[in-house]
């Protein structure tokens, strides 16, 4: 079986427990139970939890939840504005970048205004137009599975949004900032395009960049951010939207009372203090990444370029299988994407978890190959 070094092993593993305090725990999701001591690989979830500053401001925040959010509401969303340079009638929080989503599928879509989407992306958003009768207009990914927005631009004309999520789940590829620029400065300025940066924090190749900076002159750009990843808050639930005022009102006016708590609000404050764990964080997956992509190579699988806490692995058959048994072996991984059936999705965990990811899947396939 492929292992890590001694050595190697020793040093990620004090890396990790560096990166937190304070045990997770392992709870069981109400649609399935989780079979004891299983690896969740799945989520795409820090599984290093958040910053110590995080967990301190939650501790503090406790005699205040009586009360509701609007301070902590408004606290939040001055370090934002302050962050991303930009006015506080601009920034607009969620419930994780998810509902930033669903309140722009009610915003800007309808059965007359078709949603342009790469295939496969993340699912919420289609999910969600496709429930209110809109058209999902879906544009494979191009053969370095970046959008392929030469053919998107022509799939916008006549939509009322046009979603790209980059780096991309599950692909956990970019898409290059110079495509993308010229992509959002040729849509027709009626139709929206909401970049989804969830994993931002995470992308360390030289052709990716945000696009926050591109608000200031496109009124139909929304750039979503999450404190689900990197910050690992992913439990509390904050999220928040960039855009010019006007489009922050369209947004506002499709949303519920108070979709965002305390406890989110006050960790998602400390978090944007501790940069440090951010770059630990960041580092931490990319070494994890790199061993998992040279255990891989011996086995004689192919790992797609990866920006994200996530990989794309391409087994060269269908994966519908292998998920299932990679469960019955204590190993949950991402779900079936019907655009990549012979690619598996896996979540960066810990050097622990990744070490049992491999042992399983060398299992699987061995399990496989005598039957």
């Amino acid at each position: 079986m492929a292992q890590l070094s001694r050595r190697a092993f020793a040093q990620l593993i004090g890396a990790a427990t560096a990166a937190t305090a304070l045990p997770i725990p392992v709870i069981a999701r109400t649609k399935s139970v989780r079979a004891a001591h299983s690896v969740r690989l799945s989520a795409n979830e820090n599984p290093y939890g958040p910053s110590d500053a995080a967990r301190r401001a939650m501790i503090d925040a406790i005699p205040i939840a009586c009360r509701y959010p609007d301070d902590a509401i408004d606290a939040l969303v001055a370090d934002l504005a302050k962050l991303h340079g930009v006015s506080e009638r601009q920034i607009l929080l969620g419930d994780g970048s998810s509902e930033i989503l669903k309140l722009s599928s009610m915003a800007f879509l309808s059965p007359a205004r078709p949603l342009v989407v790469a295939d496969p992306t993340f699912e919420a958003l289609p999910i969600a137009a496709q429930g209110a009768g809109v058209d999902v207009r879906r544009v494979p990914l191009d053969a370095s599975f970046a959008h392929d927005t030469v053919k998107m631009l022509p799939a916008a004309q006549g939509a009322g949004l046009v979603y790209v999520c980059n780096p991309n789940n599950p692909t956990a590829t970019i898409t290059p900032d110079k495509s993308l620029r010229a992509f959002i400065a040729a849509v027709p300025g009626d139709t929206i395009v909401l970049v989804d940066e969830a994993y931002h924090h995470y992308a360390t190749s030289t052709g990716y960049t945000s696009v926050v900076d591109l608000v200031a002159t496109h009124p139909n750009v929304v750039v979503s951010r999450t404190f689900s990843k990197i910050y690992g808050i992913a439990g509390l639930r904050i999220g928040y939207a960039v855009a010019q005022e006007a489009t922050i009102k369209r947004l506002s006016a499709q949303q519920a009372w108070d979709t965002v708590n305390i406890m989110g609000l006050v960790a998602a404050r400390a978090s944007l203090t501790d940069q440090q764990h951010v770059a630990h964080h960041r580092l931490l997956n990319n070494e994890a990444k790199a061993w998992l992509r040279r255990q891989l190579d011996q086995l004689g699988y192919h790992m797609l370029p990866s920006d994200a806490n996530f990989v794309m692995i391409d087994l060269g058959k269908d994966v519908k299988p292998l998920i299932a048994a990679m469960r019955t072996n204590g190993v949950e991984v991402g779900r079936l994407f019907p655009a990549m059936p012979r690619h598996l999705r896996v979540t960066i965990g810990t050097p622990e978890e990744m070490q049992r990811f491999v042992d399983a899947l060398q299992k699987v396939a061995e399990a496989k190959k005598a039957a």
